[in-house]
C-alpha cells in the first residue's frame, strides 16, 4: 500500500524539487497532493515527466486525507499549519526553521542519525513533526559523520559559500537582474540582499545576534550538536556568493584521536551519500557547478592541517536545493516507509 503526500508550498523552488524528487525516486505515494496559498489554488504544476497536479489550497486542507506533508513555505506557515496537520495523523517533514530545536522535535539526516527518527512519534511525547535541518548544516554533518565515528571530533570551523537559491527563487532572479543589468550600466537593485550579490560576496545571511554572529551561522553550530553530538565545538563565517545553484564550504576538523590523512579520505569514500573527487591537478575538484543536479555531497582538497595535534582540512559541496532541502526530506519519507511508522 502507497502513501498519500503532501507538499506544501510546492509552487516555491524546493516545493518543485520536492516533487521532481519524489517522482525520480520512485516515492510509494498512491496520491500527491500539490498545496500552496489559496492565490495559487488551480495552477497545474509538474509532477515527474508526464504528470500534472492542480495546486491547491493549504489553508482549507483536510490533512487527515494525507499520512505524510513535506513543507517548505517558510516558518510563519510552518508554524501556523504543521501543528494541525500532525494533530491529524499526518507526519510532517518541515523544511524551515520553526521547530528544529525543540526537544519533541527530531531533526533528521537519514546518511547521519537514523534512529533519531522515532521520536516525532505522539504516544512518544512528540508532535508528529519532523525537522530538516538547514541546508548548510545538511552537507556538514553527512561530511563530518564517518570522521565523528572514527576519531571523535572536537571543534569545527567552516566557511560557507552559499548559492542565492538558499534565498529562493526571488534570489535567483536579483543576482540574473543585476548581472544583466550592470552590463548595460543599470542602478544596481538590492531587494533579497544587503547589498549588491552580482560580482560580488556577501559575508551576511539571516540577522545578526548579540554576539555577532548571524542566524545562520548559529543554525549550523546548533544544529550540528544536536545531530551529531553536544560536546562538538563549531564556530561557521557563512557567505553569500554569485551562484545560482550549489552550496560550498571549506571546513577544518580537529579530533581527540590522530587521524591520519588518507584513511579519514578512505572512511569519507565509503560513507553513504559522500562522493570523493579528490586529485591534486587542475580540475581535480568539485564546484558548485558541478554539484547542481546531483544528490551526493562532494569531498574535495582532502589534507592534514598542520596547526592543531589532529586537524584536518577538506572542501565539501552540494546541491542545497536537494541535499540541502529537498532530497534530505523525500529520504526521511523513505526512512518512515522502510520502517513502517505511522502518524496515527
Amino acid at each position: 500500500m502507497g502513501y498519500r503526500v503532501v507538499v506544501a508550498g510546492a509552487t516555491g523552488a524546493v516545493g518543485r524539487e520536492m516533487l521532481q524528487t519524489l517522482a525520480e525516486r520512485n516515492f510509494p505515494a498512491d496520491e500527491v497532493f500539490a498545496l500552496a496559498s489559496t492565490n495559487s489554488s488551480g495552477r497545474e504544476i509538474s509532477y515527474g515527466d508526464d504528470k500534472v497536479l492542480k495546486v491547491q489550497s493549504l489553508e482549507t486542507f483536510d490533512f487527515s486525507k494525507a499520512d505524510i506533508a513535506l513543507f517548505s513555505a517558510g516558518g510563519a506557515i510552518s508554524e501556523a499549519y504543521a501543528p494541525k496537520a500532525g494533530a491529524a495523523g499526518c507526519i510532517v517533514i518541515d523544511n524551515s526553521s520553526a521547530f528544529r530545536m525543540a526537544d519533541d522535535v527530531p531533526l533528521i539526516v537519514p546518511e547521519v542519525n537514523p534512529d533519531a527518527i522515532t521520536g516525532f512519534r505522539t504516544e512518544q511525547g512528540g508532535r508528529n513533526i519532523i525537522a530538516n535541518p538547514n541546508c548548510s548544516t545538511a552537507q556538514l554533518v553527512v561530511a563530518l559523520k564517518p570522521l565523528h565515528d572514527a576519531f571523535k571530533i572536537k571543534r569545527v570551523v567552516v566557511a560557507t559559500y552559499q548559492a542565492t537559491s538558499g534565498a529562493g527563487r526571488a534570489g535567483m532572479d536579483e543576482l540574473f537582474n543585476q548581472t544583466k543589468g550592470i552590463f548595460v550600466n543599470d542602478a544596481v537593485q538590492t531587494e533579497q540582499f544587503t547589498k549588491q550579490i552580482a560580482f560580488n560576496a556577501i559575508p551576511h545571511i539571516d540577522v545578526f545576534m548579540d554576539d555577532g554572529s548571524t542566524k545562520e551561522e548559529w543554525k549550523m553550530t546548533v544544529e550540528t550538536k544536536k545531530i551529531l553530538g553536544p560536546a562538538i565545538e563549531l564556530i561557521a563565517t557563512c557567505v553569500r556568493i554569485p551562484v545560482f545553484v550549489g552550496h560550498s564550504e571549506a571546513v577544518f576538523v580537529e579530533t581527540e584521536k590522530p587521524m591520519a590523512e588518507n584513511k579519514a579520505r578512505e572512511l569519507m569514500r565509503k560513507a553513504d551519500g559522500i562522493i570523493v573527487i579528490d586529485h591534486r591537478a587542475d580540475e581535480g575538484y568539485v564546484t558548485p557547478v558541478e554539484a547542481a543536479g546531483e544528490d551526493a555531497v562532494y569531498i574535495s582538497r582532502v589534507r592534514t592541517d598542520p596547526t592543531v595535534p589532529h586537524g584536518l582540512s577538506f572542501w565539501c559541496v552540494s546541491d542545497n536545493l536537494r541535499k540541502g532541502a529537498a532530497l534530505n526530506s523525500v529520504q526521511i519519507a523513505e526512512l518512515i516507509a522502510a520502517r513502517g511508522l505511522s502518524g496515527r
